[in-house]
Protein backbone atom coordinates (compact mmCIF):
# COMPACT_ATOMS: atom_id res chain seq x y z
CA UNK A 1 0.00 0.00 0.00
CA UNK A 2 1.29 3.45 -0.89
CA UNK A 3 2.39 5.90 1.76
CA UNK A 4 0.09 8.91 2.04
CA UNK A 5 1.72 12.29 1.45
CA UNK A 6 2.91 14.34 4.41
CA UNK A 7 0.73 17.34 5.19
CA UNK A 8 2.96 20.40 5.39
CA UNK A 9 0.18 22.95 6.01
CA UNK A 10 -3.61 23.33 5.99
CA UNK A 11 -5.51 26.58 5.69
CA UNK A 12 -9.13 27.55 5.09
CA UNK A 13 -8.92 30.02 2.19
CA UNK A 14 -12.64 30.65 1.56
CA UNK A 15 -15.96 29.98 3.27
CA UNK A 16 -19.63 30.06 2.38
CA UNK A 17 -22.79 29.15 4.25
CA UNK A 18 -22.32 25.46 3.32
CA UNK A 19 -18.66 24.89 2.49
CA UNK A 20 -15.11 25.78 3.29
CA UNK A 21 -12.32 25.66 0.74
CA UNK A 22 -9.26 24.17 2.36
CA UNK A 23 -5.81 24.54 0.87
CA UNK A 24 -3.55 21.60 1.74
CA UNK A 25 0.17 21.64 1.06
CA UNK A 26 1.54 18.12 0.62
CA UNK A 27 4.89 16.39 0.17
CA UNK A 28 4.74 13.03 -1.60
CA UNK A 29 7.10 10.15 -0.77
CA UNK A 30 9.21 10.97 -3.87
CA UNK A 31 9.82 14.51 -2.53
CA UNK A 32 7.43 16.31 -4.92
CA UNK A 33 5.38 19.04 -3.23
CA UNK A 34 1.93 20.13 -4.39
CA UNK A 35 -0.89 22.33 -3.14
CA UNK A 36 -4.39 20.85 -3.31
CA UNK A 37 -7.70 22.57 -2.69
CA UNK A 38 -10.74 20.71 -1.46
CA UNK A 39 -14.30 21.46 -0.45
CA UNK A 40 -15.09 20.46 3.09
CA UNK A 41 -18.53 20.63 4.64
CA UNK A 42 -19.12 23.02 7.50
CA UNK A 43 -20.19 21.81 10.91
CA UNK A 44 -19.90 18.35 12.39
CA UNK A 45 -20.39 16.54 9.09
CA UNK A 46 -22.89 13.84 10.02
CA UNK A 47 -23.09 12.73 6.41
CA UNK A 48 -25.87 12.13 3.94
CA UNK A 49 -28.08 9.32 2.66
CA UNK A 50 -29.41 8.39 -0.78
CA UNK A 51 -32.31 5.97 -0.96
CA UNK A 52 -33.10 3.41 -3.67
CA UNK A 53 -36.76 2.85 -2.82
CA UNK A 54 -38.31 -0.06 -4.70
CA UNK A 55 -42.01 0.28 -5.52
CA UNK A 56 -42.05 -3.33 -6.71
CA UNK A 57 -39.51 -5.87 -7.99
CA UNK A 58 -38.53 -3.69 -10.98
CA UNK A 59 -39.36 -0.03 -10.29
CA UNK A 60 -37.44 2.47 -8.14
CA UNK A 61 -38.69 5.86 -6.96
CA UNK A 62 -37.22 9.01 -8.49
CA UNK A 63 -37.90 12.56 -7.33
CA UNK A 64 -37.64 15.79 -9.25
CA UNK A 65 -36.22 18.84 -7.51
CA UNK A 66 -34.57 22.11 -8.38
CA UNK A 67 -30.77 21.77 -8.19
CA UNK A 68 -28.75 24.94 -7.66
CA UNK A 69 -25.57 23.38 -9.06
CA UNK A 70 -27.06 22.81 -12.50
CA UNK A 71 -29.73 25.56 -12.27
CA UNK A 72 -32.32 23.06 -13.45
CA UNK A 73 -35.00 20.66 -12.26
CA UNK A 74 -33.38 17.23 -12.12
CA UNK A 75 -34.51 13.69 -11.49
CA UNK A 76 -32.60 11.74 -8.87
CA UNK A 77 -33.06 9.44 -5.93
CA UNK A 78 -34.43 10.77 -2.64
CA UNK A 79 -31.54 11.96 -0.47
CA UNK A 80 -30.62 14.29 2.34
CA UNK A 81 -28.45 15.05 5.33
CA UNK A 82 -28.20 12.84 8.39
CA UNK A 83 -29.21 14.86 11.44
CA UNK A 84 -27.14 14.91 14.66
CA UNK A 85 -27.80 11.75 16.66
CA UNK A 86 -29.63 10.05 13.78
CA UNK A 87 -28.41 6.75 12.34
CA UNK A 88 -28.20 6.07 8.61
CA UNK A 89 -31.36 3.95 8.34
CA UNK A 90 -33.48 6.38 10.38
CA UNK A 91 -32.26 9.24 8.18
CA UNK A 92 -33.09 7.24 5.06
CA UNK A 93 -36.63 6.55 6.25
CA UNK A 94 -37.19 10.20 7.23
CA UNK A 95 -35.86 11.56 3.92
CA UNK A 96 -37.93 9.05 1.94
CA UNK A 97 -41.09 10.19 3.76
CA UNK A 98 -40.22 13.88 3.35
CA UNK A 99 -39.24 13.79 -0.32
CA UNK A 100 -41.29 10.98 -1.85
CA UNK A 101 -44.16 10.34 0.56
CA UNK A 102 -43.21 6.72 1.32
CA UNK A 103 -42.06 4.81 4.37
CA UNK A 104 -40.29 1.45 4.15
CA UNK A 105 -40.72 -1.68 6.25
CA UNK A 106 -37.29 -2.93 5.11
CA UNK A 107 -34.14 -0.79 5.03
CA UNK A 108 -30.66 -2.04 4.20
CA UNK A 109 -27.38 -0.11 4.01
CA UNK A 110 -25.71 -1.01 0.69
CA UNK A 111 -22.55 1.07 0.36
CA UNK A 112 -20.89 4.45 0.67
CA UNK A 113 -20.14 6.57 -2.40
CA UNK A 114 -18.21 9.77 -2.94
CA UNK A 115 -19.02 12.45 -5.48
CA UNK A 116 -15.63 13.69 -6.52
CA UNK A 117 -12.88 12.47 -4.19
CA UNK A 118 -10.23 14.52 -5.99
CA UNK A 119 -11.53 17.71 -4.38
CA UNK A 120 -14.51 16.92 -2.12
CA UNK A 121 -14.56 15.19 1.25
CA UNK A 122 -18.31 14.44 1.28
CA UNK A 123 -19.60 10.88 1.06
CA UNK A 124 -23.13 9.54 0.86
CA UNK A 125 -24.60 6.35 2.33
CA UNK A 126 -26.72 4.33 -0.11
CA UNK A 127 -29.73 2.59 1.43
CA UNK A 128 -32.12 0.10 -0.21
CA UNK A 129 -35.75 0.55 0.89
CA UNK A 130 -38.35 -2.12 0.16
CA UNK A 131 -41.89 -2.99 1.22
CA UNK A 132 -42.99 0.62 0.84
CA UNK A 133 -46.16 2.22 2.20
CA UNK A 134 -47.53 5.73 1.78
CA UNK A 135 -46.60 8.18 4.52
CA UNK A 136 -45.53 11.79 4.20
CA UNK A 137 -43.53 13.94 6.61
CA UNK A 138 -43.03 17.69 6.36
CA UNK A 139 -39.51 18.37 5.14
CA UNK A 140 -37.31 21.36 4.47
CA UNK A 141 -37.88 21.40 0.71
CA UNK A 142 -39.03 24.79 -0.61
CA UNK A 143 -41.69 23.16 -2.82
CA UNK A 144 -43.24 19.70 -3.19
CA UNK A 145 -41.17 17.26 -5.18
CA UNK A 146 -42.64 15.47 -8.15
CA UNK A 147 -42.39 11.70 -7.70
CA UNK A 148 -41.57 9.50 -10.69
CA UNK A 149 -40.24 5.99 -11.17
CA UNK A 150 -37.69 4.11 -13.26
CA UNK A 151 -37.70 0.50 -14.34
CA UNK A 152 -34.32 -0.99 -13.41
CA UNK A 153 -34.30 -2.61 -16.87
CA UNK A 154 -34.15 0.88 -18.43
CA UNK A 155 -31.12 2.39 -16.69
CA UNK A 156 -29.26 2.96 -19.96
CA UNK A 157 -32.10 5.18 -21.18
CA UNK A 158 -32.15 7.02 -17.84
CA UNK A 159 -28.48 7.88 -18.36
CA UNK A 160 -29.49 9.55 -21.64
CA UNK A 161 -32.29 11.59 -20.05
CA UNK A 162 -31.23 15.27 -20.06
CA UNK A 163 -33.07 15.75 -16.75
CA UNK A 164 -30.95 13.07 -15.00
CA UNK A 165 -27.25 13.72 -14.44
CA UNK A 166 -26.25 12.50 -10.98
CA UNK A 167 -23.62 9.80 -11.31
CA UNK A 168 -23.98 8.63 -7.70
CA UNK A 169 -27.68 7.96 -8.25
CA UNK A 170 -26.99 6.02 -11.44
CA UNK A 171 -24.31 3.96 -9.68
CA UNK A 172 -26.71 3.24 -6.80
CA UNK A 173 -29.41 2.07 -9.23
CA UNK A 174 -27.01 -0.26 -11.07
CA UNK A 175 -25.70 -1.66 -7.77
CA UNK A 176 -29.26 -2.28 -6.61
CA UNK A 177 -30.24 -3.99 -9.87
CA UNK A 178 -27.19 -6.27 -9.66
CA UNK A 179 -27.79 -7.06 -5.99
CA UNK A 180 -31.46 -7.88 -6.56
CA UNK A 181 -30.52 -10.07 -9.55
CA UNK A 182 -27.94 -11.95 -7.45
CA UNK A 183 -30.56 -12.52 -4.76
CA UNK A 184 -33.09 -13.76 -7.32
CA UNK A 185 -35.43 -10.90 -6.41
CA UNK A 186 -35.26 -9.25 -9.85
CA UNK A 187 -37.53 -11.01 -12.37
CA UNK A 188 -35.81 -12.57 -15.37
Amino acid sequence: MRQKPTVLAREIVATSRLFCVEEVQLRFSNGVERTYERLVGKGAGYGAVMIVAMLDAEHAVLVEEYCGGTDAYELSLPKGLIEPGEDVLAAAERELKEEAGFGARQLEHLTELSLSPGYMSQKIQVVLATDLYEERLEGDEPEPMRVDKINLRELASLAQNPQFSEGRALAALYLTRDLLSQRGAFPA
